[in-house]
C-alpha cells in the first residue's frame, strides 16, 4: 500500500512545526550555522533573546576617546512569542534609554521594527535575515534633500556573543560608514 505524498508532507510538516517549538521552549536559540531552510522565519530573530551586557568604543557615544561606553539590552519574546520586545540602556549617566519592538510580517516576508527612545527618536526599520546576518534598515531625507540609508547589522553572531553595528550610506548603499559598533555578551 503506497504512501501518498500528502501524508509524507504532513508528516514533514508536523516534524518540523513539533522540532521548533520544542526548541524554541527549551531555550534554543536559532544560530547562524543551523540549516536555514529548517528554521522558521519567525524564529530568525531568536539568537538575541536574553540578557546582554554591551561595550563600545567610548567615542562613538560622546564619551573621551579611549574610553569604553558600556550598557545592557534586555530582549524579550512577547505576545505569544510573535514579537520580540528589546530594552537597551547606556549606563552612562543621562544616556540614551529606548526600546523597539520587531515582528516578522509574513505578508512581505520580511522583519519590521520600530524603535523609540528617551531622546524623542521614531524609526522604523524593514530587513531580513540572510547570509548569516540580521539586516533591517530605512531611508531617510535629509532637509537639504540628500537621501540616506541606514541600517543596523547583526553579524559574528554566536551563541553567548555578537557584533551590531549602526551605519549609514549617502551613495545608495555603495558603500557605509559605520556610526556605531556594540558587542553584546551574554550574562551569566
Amino acid at each position: 500500500m503506497p504512501i501518498s505524498i500528502k501524508l509524507i508532507t504532513l508528516a514533514a510538516v508536523l516534524t518540523l512545526s513539533a522540532l521548533a517549538t520544542a526548541a524554541v521552549f527549551s531555550g534554543f536559540c536559532f544560530m547562524p550555522d543551523d540549516d536555514a531552510a529548517l528554521v522558521p522565519a519567525k524564529r530568525q530573530f531568536d539568537f538575541w533573546l536574553g540578557e546582554w551586557d554591551l561595550t563600545w568604543p567610548g567615542e562613538q557615544s560622546g564619551l573621551p576617546a579611549g574610553q569604553t561606553g558600556r550598557g545592557t539590552n534586555s530582549i524579550k519574546a512577547i505576545l505569544d512569542s510573535a514579537v520580540i520586545q528589546e530594552n537597551f540602556a547606556d549606563l552612562a549617566p543621562n544616556s540614551l534609554r529606548g526600546m523597539s519592538v520587531s515582528v516578522y510580517n509574513q505578508r512581505l516576508g520580511k522583519w519590521q521594527q520600530t524603535w523609540v527612545d528617551n531622546q524623542s527618536s521614531y524609526l522604523d526599520f524593514v530587513g531580513e535575515f540572510k547570509d548569516g546576518k540580521m539586516i533591517l534598515s530605512r531611508k531617510i531625507t535629509t532637509k537639504d534633500g540628500r537621501e540616506i540609508i541606514q541600517r543596523m547589522v547583526w553579524h559574528n553572531i554566536a551563541k553567548d556573543q555578537l557584533d551590531w553595528n549602526w551605519e549609514a550610506s549617502e551613495d545608495g548603499g555603495k558603500t557605509w560608514k559605520v556610526n556605531w559598533q556594540i558587542h553584546y555578551k551574554r550574562k551569566k
